[in-house]
């Protein structure tokens, strides 16, 4: 989790109006609006708190949720260029044997695993999952666009500088047909142009290889009963997204909106599930909302699998 103490109050944006869904491609008329969103934790009663809001739709063909306009900081680093200090203690940069195995579990029931295999994390972050995936025979490779936590996965987590590029996936380049196995773990909600970024990643896939996707569900039931909350308050607020403070998220997805997406790219959706995570509700509702989100498919994370065809 992110430092609360560092906001982002001071960073310049850009907005930006968006007039397609970036999955499906439908036009604003198929948009509705779900409500605003402010640039700072929201809480009980956001109407009570002063700042910047912008206007949270979601796509009524594919489920896509996004901001509109959609706030782009004049300097990337704003977001990303803090160091992995600021978020966790010291025993973050210690590896731990679990990071990862549940992904490779997975991985290993969809796709033979040969040594000497290529795979790239897209958003590498201190380089554990590369880590991870070398262990099993990958020859690991990963993009980071934050500079500190790009140096300190080199210096800290012994990354090979050689295989760790300091770069957004927007101006990466590696050959086509390279990689075997491609990562997206929690990045996608991140990025700008998520289509783009999977289109781009699926030329650098060999045919028949996997991309992972992890990404926030637009299904999450917190997100609903927290903006249900909002409506009996008589506030338009809702609780979804954050673009303009940590973590900076500027989609959530449904597993249509993949669906949707694969039409237009060479990609099938080889499986996905979702994932409970934590509800961030009072504790004494887990019992009951937890089997809930998992029978109903609820959770806070959607995970997808796809195959380059």
């Amino acid at each position: 989790m992110s430092n609360p103490n560092h906001m982002s109050s001071h960073s310049t944006y850009e907005l930006r109006e968006i007039s397609k869904c970036n999955m499906c491609g439908s036009n604003g008329d198929e948009h509705r609006v779900l409500g605003k969103r402010l640039n700072k934790s929201q809480g009980k009663n956001p109407w009570k708190k002063t700042g910047v809001s912008t206007t949270v739709c979601q796509c009524n063909n594919c489920g896509l949720v996004f901001s509109n306009p959609q706030p782009i900081p004049a300097s990337i680093q704003d977001h990303y260029g803090i160091p992995p200090e600021e978020y966790w203690k010291e025993d973050y940069f210690k590896l731990d044997q679990k990071v990862f195995q549940g992904e490779i579990s997975r991985l290993k029931k969809l796709s033979k695993i040969v040594p000497g295999m290529t795979c790239l994390d897209v958003g590498a972050g201190l380089g554990k999952q590369m880590l991870a995936m070398k262990e099993i025979g990958f020859d690991a490779y990963g993009l980071e666009p934050s500079e500190p936590f790009y140096q300190r996965a080199i210096d800290k987590m012994g990354i090979d500088a050689k295989k760790l590029k300091l770069a957004m996936v927007e101006n990466a380049e590696y050959d086509d047909d390279f990689f075997d196995f491609i990562s997206f773990g929690v990045v996608l909600e991140h990025l700008y142009d998520p289509a783009a970024a999977i289109e781009k990643t699926l030329k650098w896939l060999k045919p028949g290889g996997l991309i992972h996707i992890e990404v926030p569900s637009a299904r999450w039931l917190t997100n609903a009963l927290v903006n249900r909350y909002y409506k009996m308050r008589g506030s338009d607020y809702v609780a979804n997204l954050s673009p303009m403070h940590e973590p900076f998220h500027l989609y959530e997805f449904d597993i249509r909106s993949f669906q949707n997406l694969s039409r237009k790219l060479n990609f099938k959706i080889e499986h996905h599930e979702y994932f409970v995570c934590k509800t961030y509700l009072p504790k004494v509702l887990d019992p009951f909302v937890i089997p809930y989100m998992r029978s109903t498919n609820r959770g806070m994370q959607l995970s997808v699998w796809l195959k380059k065809t």
